[in-house]
C-alpha cells in the first residue's frame, strides 16, 4: 500500500511540473487597418504565413518589413519569435508575439510550452495556436 502511495505521490509532483503557460496582454482599438510585420527570419516561414492569415481575417491589412526594420516605419508594427522542439514529435514550444503603436509596446501574446514535459496539451497545431494568440491579442475587429 505505501508503495502504491509513494508510486503516486511521485508522479503527481513530476506532472505538477509540466506546466503550459500562455498570456496575453490585448492591444487597446486602433485607427489604422495596416499591421507591418518586421520578418524574423530566424523563426519557420510558416508563422509568419499564420499570423499574416489571421490578422487578415480579423480584417487588417499586413504588411512585411524585412528583417531589421524599425518600428516607426508604421504606426503599428509587430515583431514575433518562436521555437519548435522535438519530443515524440515538433511542436511550437514558444511563441511571442509584441505589437507597438508609435513605437512604443501595445500589446503582447506568449505561448511557453518550454516546461510541458509529459503534458500532451503541448502537441498543438501551430497555425491553431497563432490565430488563437491573434483572436486574444487583437480582440476586435480592424477599425471597430
Amino acid at each position: 500500500m505505501f508503495s502504491k502511495l509513494a508510486c503516486t505521490a511521485v508522479a503527481l509532483l513530476a506532472l505538477s511540473g509540466c506546466a503550459i503557460r500562455q498570456n496575453v496582454k490585448p492591444v487597446e482599438r486602433f485607427d489604422s487597418k495596416v499591421v507591418c510585420i518586421v520578418d524574423n527570419s530566424s523563426v519557420r516561414a510558416s508563422f509568419m504565413d499564420a499570423y499574416e492569415r489571421a490578422l487578415t481575417n480579423k480584417g487588417y491589412a499586413v504588411k512585411k518589413l524585412a528583417s531589421g526594420s524599425s518600428l516607426v516605419e508604421c504606426p503599428v508594427t509587430s515583431t514575433y519569435t518562436a521555437t519548435w522542439r522535438w519530443d515524440l514529435a515538433m511542436y511550437m514550444a514558444y511563441a511571442e508575439i509584441v505589437v507597438y503603436k508609435n513605437a512604443k509596446p501595445a500589446g503582447k501574446a506568449t505561448y511557453d510550452a518550454t516546461r510541458g514535459g509529459g503534458n500532451m496539451g503541448k502537441f498543438i497545431a501551430a497555425e491553431k495556436k497563432i490565430t488563437e494568440l491573434v483572436d486574444q491579442l487583437f480582440p476586435n475587429l480592424a477599425g471597430s
